[in-house]
């Protein structure tokens, strides 16, 4: 079995790590009434999705 010469540096590891990143949250406004929300999700303002109301809006 093979087993490292030496300890892999901060550096190095670093280095190899840096393309693991987790991904940007993505923000649409809401095509009603332009609230931010995630896409493909009902909007939390005023219920909508896919230009029918789904869920009854949220009180203020």
């Amino acid at each position: 079995m093979a087993v490292p010469k030496r300890r892999t540096s901060k550096r190095k590891k670093r280095a190899r790590n840096t393309h693991k990143t987790a991904a940007a949250v993505v923000i649409q406004s809401c095509p009603r009434c332009g609230s931010p929300k995630r896409p493909h999700r009902v909007c939390g303002e005023c219920g909508y999705y896919a230009g029918k109301q789904r869920v009854a809006p949220a009180e203020a």
